[in-house]
């Protein structure tokens, strides 16, 4: 659900950009081009219509066709392989754009003027996930998440329960909360992917920086580098409520934002649903904390939207104008402000209150990527960590995620 003060924001935002398009007029040579969007996000559809006539009130000579379709991961890869390769694209940052961007289908924008402005740590994540070559950035980052802790404001001022910086004060304000008779974590183990945002904080946090490579190499395994993980995420999960596995995402939005629940481990994309249900607190995120080094934990941030177009563009240079005029700041603040993300930019900042505290995370580069955005989906993550939470068998997981792992790697290989 869209904010009413991010579209109020939005709709200043392109105004601006309209009112400043008015004075120009450029020479469009007689004709007309009709860019080919290809948009994953349903929830932003309208915004990037309000984008689209922004850009095209500036671009007389341009027209964009927005397209939005269902499962677009399968649409895309459809298209692809049938050349029917969109003018302009938008796909999340996760595995399956590694994947493509791997086999060399899109775009080299490591020398070009809206990737110059774009935070080093961000570029990282996103080349993190593969790229065409040694040094290619095979796509642009419009927007970030962020997964950490959602938190009631109100509950930790009555309690006396500081922002923990370590994992041992985390467990101590859980502590704190369950023997007031507060949950301190609400759990919603119906839905499988919810066990995610707190298995991707820990797992990044507790392994070493080239376990991927290692993986890789045979070097390590996630027998080897996780038992950890698993333990201290089974311990977190014996902080949620007891109707934790017949409770699912918009059960979960909704308890939390009616004060049911101290802490909420999610991402930032929960924080629109959340406020739909107008709470009566104010609503803090602070990335997990899996050790007890304070300064060494960073924040589990991912590229929400990452814009891309083909390797050989129909219509490079009709193409490049309109990523440059998304990659705008001011466009990328107020996509941002909309839809409760981080824009990726320097010198731009989280609109929403409850993640302008992020900021010094992603703009020192104390920030990586999401674990799942590095395991192949055949794997089927999610499943293996809810039966995980279900059974605590932590052999059977490890087991399974290196089988898995394995099998998916070498059918892609």
């Amino acid at each position: 659900m869209i904010r009413a003060r991010g579209r109020g924001v939005l709709a200043v935002c392109l105004a601006t950009v309209l009112l400043s398009a008015c004075g120009s007029s450029p020479s469009t040579g007689g004709h007309t081009v009709t860019l080919d969007f290809f948009q994953f996000k349903p929830e932003a559809v309208g915004t990037f219509d309000r984008l689209i006539a922004g850009f095209e009130a500036e671009h007389p000579g341009i027209r964009v066709a927005q397209h939005h379709v269902p499962s677009p991961e399968t649409a895309i890869r459809t298209r692809l392989v049938k050349d029917d390769v969109p003018d302009v694209i938008s796909l999340n940052g996760n595995s399956t754009f590694g994947e493509l961007a791997s086999a060399g289908v899109f775009y080299d924008f490591s020398r070009s003027r809206a990737a110059e402005r774009v935070l080093p740590g961000v570029k990282k994540i996103l080349r993190d996930l593969g790229s065409g070559g040694k040094g290619e950035l095979n796509g642009l980052p419009f927007a970030s998440n962020a997964s950490g802790v959602l938190y009631n404001k109100a509950l930790f001022a009555k309690y006396h329960v500081a922002v923990p910086t370590t994992w041992n004060g985390l467990i101590a304000a859980a502590e704190t909360f369950k023997k007031a008779g507060v949950t301190p974590f609400y759990g919603s183990l119906k839905d499988a992917w919810t066990s995610l945002p707190p298995f991707n904080q820990l797992a990044a946090n507790l392994t070493p920086g080239d376990f991927w490579t290692a993986r890789a190499q045979g070097r390590t395994s996630f027998a080897r580098q996780y038992p950890e993980t698993a333990r201290k995420l089974t311990q977190l999960y014996r902080y949620t409520q007891k109707d934790t596995f017949s409770r699912d995402y918009n059960a979960a939005n909704e308890a939390f934002a009616k004060g049911r629940a101290a802490m909420y481990v999610q991402g930032s994309y929960a924080l629109p649903p959340i406020k739909a249900y107008q709470p009566a607190f104010d609503i803090g995120l602070f990335p997990l904390p899996a050790g007890n080094a304070p300064g060494a934990t960073r924040l589990v941030s991912g590229v929400d939207v990452a814009l891309t177009m083909g390797r050989h563009p129909k219509h490079p240079k009709e193409s490049m104008e309109f990523l440059d005029y998304l990659m705008r700041p001011d466009v990328v603040a107020a996509y941002a402000a909309e839809q409760s993300a981080i824009p990726p930019l320097e010198g731009t900042a989280p609109s929403d209150p409850a993640l302008r505290p992020l900021l010094p995370y992603v703009t020192r580069n104390r920030i990586t990527g999401f674990v799942d955005h590095r395991i192949p989906k055949a794997v089927l993550l999610e499943a293996i960590v809810q039966q995980f939470l279900i059974d605590g068998d932590r052999a059977a997981f490890l087991r399974t995620l290196d089988r898995e792992y394995t099998k998916a790697v070498e059918r892609r290989s």
